[in-house]
């Protein structure tokens, strides 16, 4: 008998959780709170959620520790905690391994919406995304901004050293590390009497009907909060993990056509030369948004674009010209600029320099960069920021540059010598 609409649910609507109609066969896997995981996992809170997996705190048995789980959905194929075991294999004193998210566990949950891969890491304290937001967009304290974007450029190019490309590259999948040492000595009461305990949401449907599919779990719960807003974080707080590699790939086994960034961080050349494969180029276009992004107080590109025509005008606008081949091929360029490049509907202009200026050098900020920090840091985000993917720098060559060396590693390296006791 076939399936129609209307024998398809509706689900009550919550804020801030998953999508409860993803509870279906190829879907999440219900989890509920005191779940046992892999026979050692006890279930404690919920950490976040996005497209492919659910993410939750859990109390390891064997080790009696804090852990994070990654769920993903049942349809899911991720060669992630493959690649992340790759990645913490060579570490060395140049590029190490602490940078990237540690991959205690994994293993595989079968279930009624199928089989679900499962990565277990240490628990961050929230992403660099998060705290930006959650202090309403007031910047980092200028040494701990210069200390989290050397390490972003030093885990991107250990990365790329490692043969493998990001593919999604931004502030969400950064990750501020949590010392064990604030949680592990916890009990499980005394987590929820510091961070709340979770507030549960029944899943009931819209028409009052009783819930029977045992794909669906009894309830779901908003994620917990772990950080701290930005201008909060302190220096020897700043240390990150480069998380989420599910869209991670190695160029030289793979051939990647489609750029899973979002389209305000999305490398040009994926828009205009979408049959020449993506490289390790594309990571460093995303890499430059977000350095700016962590200096800075906002995103490089405006924050409330969505269109694509509207992004490529903002990118013209900052970056100069396209190169013709790409002008020529825009076809609906004419909805957003003149064909001298300007910008119609007397919409203003924002150049590089002006948003420098606004964004980095605000008349807010408690400490500017001085002159030539700033001809240091302009010159390495426009070589990050060239349109044509050769052009631009690599990720050894960025981490070689002058505003690296001499104004962001130092700072990085204090950073971790006066690192809190884990």
């Amino acid at each position: 008998m076939s399936t129609t609409i209307a024998d398809i649910p509706i689900y009550k609507l919550y804020r801030n959780v998953e999508d409860i109609d993803r509870y279906a066969p190829g879907g999440y896997h219900p989890i509920e709170l005191n779940d046992m995981l892999n026979q050692r996992y006890t279930i404690v809170d919920k950490l976040g959620q996005g497209g492919y997996s659910t993410i939750w705190l859990a109390r390891d048995q064997e080790l009696n520790k804090y852990v994070a789980i990654k769920v993903g959905t049942g349809d899911q194929v991720s060669q992630e905690s493959e690649i992340l075991l790759k990645l913490a294999e060579n570490p060395t004193k140049e590029f190490p391994g602490h940078l990237i998210t540690p991959v205690l566990d994994y293993f595989t949950l079968n279930g009624p919406n199928g089989t679900h891969s499962c990565i277990v890491t240490a628990p961050a304290r929230c992403s660099i995304a998060e705290a930006i937001k959650t202090s309403r967009y007031i910047s980092f304290q200028p040494n701990v901004a210069r200390a989290l974007s050397a390490q972003l450029i030093m885990a991107t190019a250990y990365v790329h050293r490692t043969g493998f490309v990001h593919g999604d590259i931004h502030l969400g999948n950064v990750l501020l590390q949590l010392p064990g040492s604030e949680l592990d000595h916890l009990s499980i009461q005394q987590v929820y009497e510091k961070y709340y305990k979770p507030d549960p949401y029944s899943v009931t449907r819209a028409d009052g009907q009783p819930v029977t599919s045992p794909s669906v779990p009894e309830n779901v719960y908003t994620p917990n909060w772990l950080g701290k807003p930005s201008d909060e974080v302190l220096l020897p707080e700043a240390r990150l993990w480069l998380a989420d590699f599910g869209t991670a790939f190695n160029p030289s086994q793979e051939t990647r056509l489609l750029s899973y960034t979002h389209l305000q961080n999305r490398p040009p050349e994926a828009v205009f030369d979408s049959t020449k494969p993506l490289t390790f180029s594309s990571d460093i276009w995303s890499l430059g948004l977000m350095v700016w992004e962590c200096m800075g107080s906002g995103p490089f590109m405006g924050g409330f674009l969505f269109d694509e025509d509207e992004v490529i005008a903002d990118q013209v606008d900052a970056l100069g010209p396209l190169p013709h081949e790409w002008w020529e091929k825009w076809e609906t360029r004419t909805n957003v600029l003149t064909e001298d490049g300007k910008r119609k509907g007397g919409i203003e202009t924002w150049p590089l320099q002006k948003r420098f200026d606004l964004d980095i050098q605000r008349e807010t900020k408690a400490e500017k960069l001085d002159d030539q920090e700033s001809r240091a840091f302009l010159d390495m985000v426009k070589g990050m920021l060239r349109f044509r993917p050769e052009e631009r720098l690599t990720a050894d060559q960025v981490l070689r540059s002058e505003w690296m060396r001499v104004w962001a590693l130092p700072v990085a390296e204090e950073a971790w010598e006066r690192k809190l006791l884990n």
